[in-house]
Parts: structure tokens; sequence; C-alpha cells
């Protein structure tokens, strides 16, 4: 679905990139944070943790956005998301011709 309204400055702004952490032993595969992913960058583990569950992998990480979601909704504090310090939002993205 295309939508008509944009903001005027869209081709200049460029959104947050952010790496997922995740302590591969402390989650109980639970899945909250793969569902409640607005980007879908993750599913779960192949492998088995210590506990015996599947953990989230990371499958897309350029698409994370650094929301946060991740690790608000973890139940076991196993997982957050930091800024990536490679994409510097201060400078602006080049504009395309119109």
């Amino acid at each position: 679905m295309k939508y008509w309204r944009r903001p005027l400055d869209a081709d200049h702004c460029r959104s947050p990139h952010g790496i997922v952490h995740i302590i591969i032993n402390r989650c109980k595969g639970c899945g909250f944070c793969i569902n409640y992913c607005p980007k879908q960058v993750l599913e779960f583990s192949r492998h088995f943790n210590r506990k015996g569950y599947h953990p989230p992998v990371v499958v897309k990480p350029e698409a994370c956005v650094d929301c946060g979601l991740c690790g608000a909704i973890c139940p076991e504090f196993a997982i957050w998301s930091t800024p990536n310090p490679e994409c510097i939002l201060d400078e602006p993205a080049e504009a395309k011709p119109a």
C-alpha cells in the first residue's frame, strides 16, 4: 500500500539502526521478543541453550531500528538493543533528484 502523505524531508531522513544483544543461557524461549519485534529481526534458533530452550537469533540485523521492544517485553532480561555507532543520524542523507 502506497501512502499519499510523506514528510517534506523524507528524502533527507534515515531511520536509526540498532544492535541486538542476547544472553543465550538466560533465555527461556518464550518468544515474546520474536512476536513483538516490529521489523521481524529475530527468529527461534535451531539450537538449544543450557536450559533446553530455543533462544532467539538475529536473522535481519540491518532491519533493527533500536525501538527497544525486545528488551522491554523480555521477562528474563535476556535481550536488549543498543544504537549502532556506525550509523550516524546527524548527517543528512543525500537528496534524490525529483
